[in-house]
């Protein structure tokens, strides 16, 4: 008899919620008509959106056809993404833009991001950008959310990027690791044997901190002007360790 009732009282909740879905499916597609006609409208109204059409069903909108950017394309889904009684988006918009070898794409944006936020936070940030088949994955820490931000629009907005995967992370905010760092810029940049970095605005000595452990990557000139990086990273009070990627220049 318990086995029955277990059986009927399942039943009886399989069959709610079978109702219940299709009620909520219902009440989400009452609405398709005029959410694909807004979300036309809505694309209608740049130039960059003329190759995107929209179709919706049961309150998804599934966007197609082609883009020049990435960035238009991530543009366009956030577009019709607000428009009212919308449940989501399938963004399956292709990028048709210039078409560029990956290792002069790779190599653009090194450069660009490089040289991305200097006067802000560069000093302490480092992203690299890998490319296969036009999709480009990210990796690296930045000191800030603003400078993880500005280096993802950047390979976004490039011409020649098809996708984009970011493996950025974003180092916890601490006073503590500040001090660290601005301590060890001094005492690297301010040494007599690597103040000719200091030159360069973009400086290739990157000092990244995550919790009192201290990482150098960059690049510099020949294995002395490393080493002398290491040492004075290790002379910084409080840090607990300190980690030397630096890469010496290849003659």
């Amino acid at each position: 008899m318990n086995r029955l009732f277990r059986y009927l009282a399942s039943a009886l909740l399989a069959g709610v919620l079978s109702v219940g879905l299709a009620a909520q499916t219902t009440s989400a597609g009452r609405y398709d008509q005029s959410i694909q006609a807004r979300a036309g409208q809505q694309l209608a109204q740049k130039t960059e959106f003329r190759g995107v059409q929209a179709a919706a069903e049961d309150g998804i909108i599934t966007l197609t056809g082609s883009v020049d950017l990435y960035q238009q394309k991530l543009d366009a889904a956030k577009r019709v993404r607000k428009l009212a009684n919308v449940q989501g988006v399938r963004n399956l918009i292709t990028v048709n833009g210039a078409v560029v070898s990956d290792a002069a794409l790779a190599s653009q944006l090194g450069r660009k991001l490089y040289y991305d936020r200097i006067g802000y936070d560069n000093l302490f940030n480092y992203v690299t950008a890998s490319v296969q088949d036009g999709v480009v994955t990210l990796d690296g820490v930045t000191m800030s959310y603003p400078a993880r931000d500005s280096a993802e629009d950047l390979v976004n907005r490039m011409p020649g990027v098809k996708d984009v995967v970011s493996n950025i992370s974003v180092a916890p905010a601490s006073n503590f690791d500040d001090r660290i760092r601005l301590q060890a810029a001094r005492v690297i940049y301010r040494d007599p044997v690597l103040s000719r970095y200091a030159m360069d605005p973009a400086r290739p000595i990157r000092i990244v901190v995550e919790n009192g452990h201290l990482t150098l990557y960059g690049t510099v000139e020949n294995k002395m002007d490393k080493d002398v990086a290491g040492i004075r990273a290790r002379q910084v009070f409080g840090v607990f360790s300190v980690q030397n990627d630096l890469q010496v220049a290849k003659s």
